[in-house]
This record gives C-alpha cells, structure tokens and sequence, in this order.
C-alpha cells in the first residue's frame, strides 16, 4: 500500500454527499472521482460510454444477464471480449473497479459511490464515509438545489436509494447504509456542508495519526 489520502463517500440521495465530498477534495488539494469516472473506465477499456453510463451505480437485470460477454452491440458497435462468459455488467463493473484502484494507488483522491468503499477496503490509508440526512432536508436539497418537481422528489428519493442498494448489495453482499461498512457516517443536517467536510478530514487524520490539510 501507499501513503496516499483516500476518502470513499458513499452517499443517501439528496443528502449534500456528492457536494461535501468536492469540498473535501479542495481543502486537501486532492483529485475528486464521481461521474467522470465513466468517462476514464470507458478510455481505459475501448467501450463506449454509453455501457457505463447505463449500468452506473445501477442493479443489473434480466436482460443483462442474458448477455454473454462473446459480443455486446450499443449504436452499432461490438466489442468482443474472447471467449469469456461473464455478464456484461459484470465486466463493466471489473473494470471499474480496476480503474479505482489503479488511481488510489497512484494519485489517491476522494471516490463518490461505486462501491468504492468496498473496492478499497483493504487499504489502510482509506477513509469510509456514509453521508446520510433527515427526509425533510433531502426534499428542500433535491427541490432547491437540483430543481426537481416537488410532487415527484418523494418517489426519486425512494427509487435512487433503492438503486443504490441494490447495485452495492448485488457486487458487495453487503448492506448499504449499514454502519459497520464505513469509518464514519455523518448527518449533513447536523453538521453543515462545511462542518461535515471538516468532519471527515479530521476522522482522516485521526485514522492516519498525522496531519493531512496543506
């Protein structure tokens, strides 16, 4: 392993996780990976990026199971993969998970979702957040911040946190949101965003036993 700073935020919908943890990255000077990540897996392997952004933190399905990895069509396209017979979503989610380990070891960074958490559990110098709040405050976020229809945030609340646990319990076994996974689990609402972020870069240091902010 190596001394790089690595955070994994695994977050609640609507809860600031994704916010905090772009903020944590600035204070420590360290590089953020969220949807961009999609981007890179998709570099990395020759696949397009609409693969990955169709399975992205999503369970799989029927259908997907049913496709063999001999050859996969998106927009006219076939990417062949030998003579494996391993799901299509399991490979995307492979090589994600490859690519997260390769820039933990050599850049570290803070790593939102993914089931990054579990990805990089055996790292020592990896600290694992769950960012959680009350329903009233993921409603005002979600409405104010996101701009979604306020008739409909109740029911995007309940499908992306569902999604969410179902792609972490579908490649981890594992529970989401369960304590026991994580290093620390913050409540934005009673901290703030920048009580939160401050938060999690003080349980960094603590775990380390060293200072970390520039």
């Amino acid at each position: 392993m190596n001394d790089k700073l690595i955070i994994t935020i695994s977050r609640q919908y609507g809860s600031g996780g994704r916010l905090i943890a772009k903020r944590v990255a600035e204070k420590l000077g360290i590089n953020y990976y969220d949807k961009d990540l999609i981007r890179m897996a998709a570099k990395e392997s020759g696949m397009s990026e609409k693969v990955f952004e169709s399975m992205d933190e999503k369970p799989t399905n029927s259908l997907l199971y049913s496709l063999a990895m001999g050859a996969y069509a998106m927009d006219g396209q076939y990417v062949y993969w030998g003579d494996s017979t391993v799901p299509l979503t399991d490979k995307v989610y492979q090589i994600q998970t490859d690519l997260i380990k390769k820039l933990a070891s050599e850049q570290g960074g803070v790593f939102v979702g993914r089931c990054a958490d579990y990805v990089l559990r055996d790292y020592p110098n990896c600290l694992k957040v769950f960012v959680s709040d009350s329903h009233e405050n993921r409603v005002n976020r979600i409405t104010n911040e996101y701009g979604a229809e306020t008739k409909k945030v109740d029911d995007l609340i309940i499908k992306t946190d569902k999604k969410r646990a179902n792609y972490y319990s579908f490649h981890t076994n594992l529970t989401w949101g369960d304590c026991t996974n994580y290093d620390l689990c913050v409540r934005t609402g009673s901290f703030g965003m920048e009580g939160a972020a401050d938060m999690i870069i003080d349980a960094l240091e603590l775990k380390l036993g060293r200072k970390v902010r520039p």
